[in-house]
């Protein structure tokens, strides 16, 4: 939520939406009404693709609409003011609620950043340091302001930070609150295709979705993320993380040992084929030279050695059943060492392979079961990352 006043640095704001925006973040914006002088609502509008609001009304077409300040202040994940002129940092300081900027920041639960901008005089003033200590004894997150030139023409401290300064402090902000920031996280997803002839493989449906979900959700949260995919069809083209795509079980073997002993939280939510051809035909397997005889051979099984060969990792891996679930879930949980299980059965609709949904039961060390409700795997990525780390 971007709080814009009315000081000639509002000109820069246009710049950091579009960095905001070239970052994933979502961005709405609040003008005072004075800081139309400075920038206009068509502008902000076409940069953050949300209506700008400024009036704690706004018609259209005869037909007023309430701007609700505390579901804007509640909508946030952070809140920043910037420029935040004298009289904003008063009136903020003061709870002086005089427009739809004010009220929105008085509304506001997540933490609230302030870019002060203003001449050197006025910001080195007594009245104005006590208002900008009196909202860091509130809770807010001061910056501070840069030393140059200024719009009165004089020169010294108290110009706006550049839009790129804004934006990493944000961005530090996020990270430090990031419970897996410095931690490393491998994933595995997606099936294994094991070769019969050159157009024949065993496989299964899964899709790697979950693997995927999971992925997005623990880069989320600060870590540095490894994921090793199998065959798929899933847009990777821009994730915020490293990717290893892979084909068979012992491709993933080798990729996953690659980097085991570096990890610090690995969850296997492949599905790894258990058995492979014994033997491979060069050349396509003719239907006319009759019913072919495969032999099959285990798959090396990597859930059980990263178990085995786990130090100081936190091992999660997942149980797809189709009959006592929840007894042969704890049973993988405990042959296989692992610290947790995630459950899924195939006798629920909308969980398992392929779907955009799942549910699950997270059964953790304690062996106690914790079921979800069916929700899209974004969401159920969130629930296995919040049980995790609890």
């Amino acid at each position: 939520m971007l709080g814009i006043s009315a000081g000639i640095a509002a000109y820069k704001i246009p710049s950091l939406i579009r960095l905001f925006k070239k970052e994933g973040a979502s961005v709405r914006v609040i003008l005072t009404p004075d800081a139309h002088a400075f920038v206009t609502p068509l502008t902000l509008s076409v940069l953050s693709q949300e209506p700008v609001l400024s009036s704690f009304v706004s018609e259209d077409a005869d037909n007023p609409v309430w701007n609700d300040h505390v579901a804007l202040g509640n909508w946030a994940d952070l809140m920043l003011i910037a420029p935040a002129t004298a009289n904003s940092l008063s009136a903020m300081a003061h709870a002086k609620c005089n427009n739809l900027l004010i009220a929105t920041y008085l509304s506001a639960r997540c933490p609230v950043m302030i870019a002060p901008a203003m001449d050197l005089d006025m910001y080195a003033h007594p009245a104005n340091q006590k208002n900008l200590k009196t909202l860091e004894a509130y809770g807010n997150i001061v910056l501070p302001v840069g030393e140059g030139s200024l719009a009165s023409g004089l020169e010294g401290k108290g110009r706006m930070l550049e839009p790129q300064e804004i934006l990493e402090h944000s961005i530090r902000y996020f990270y430090s609150q990031s419970p897996l920031l410095g931690k490393k996280v491998l994933i595995t997803a997606g099936p294994t295709y094991e070769p019969i002839d050159p157009v024949r493989f065993i496989g299964n449906f899964s899709s790697g979705k979950m693997g995927l979900a999971l992925a997005y959700q623990a880069a989320n949260l600060g870590a540095e993320v490894h994921l090793i995919l199998g065959p798929h069809s899933l847009d990777t083209d821009e994730v915020p993380f490293n990717i290893e795509e892979i084909s068979t079980a012992d491709e993933m073997h080798a990729a996953v040992f690659n980097l085991y002993d570096t990890i610090d939280f690995a969850i296997a939510a492949a599905a790894v084929a258990d058995f492979k051809p014994r033997m491979r035909a060069s050349q396509k397997i003719k239907k006319e030279t009759g019913t072919p005889l495969i032999e099959l051979i285990p798959n090396p099984d990597i859930l059980a050695q990263m178990g085995k060969q786990k130090k100081n990792q936190f091992l999660v891996g997942f149980a797809l059943e189709t009959e006592n679930e929840l007894v042969h879930a704890i049973e993988k949980l405990k042959r296989k060492n692992l610290d947790a299980i995630v459950l899924n059965s195939l006798a629920d609709t909308g969980a398992g392979f392929a779907s955009d949904t799942n549910k699950i039961t997270y059964i953790g060390k304690n062996e106690t079961p914790k079921s979800f409700p069916l929700k899209s795997k974004e969401d159920v990525a969130k629930d296995i990352w919040n049980e995790i780390l609890t």
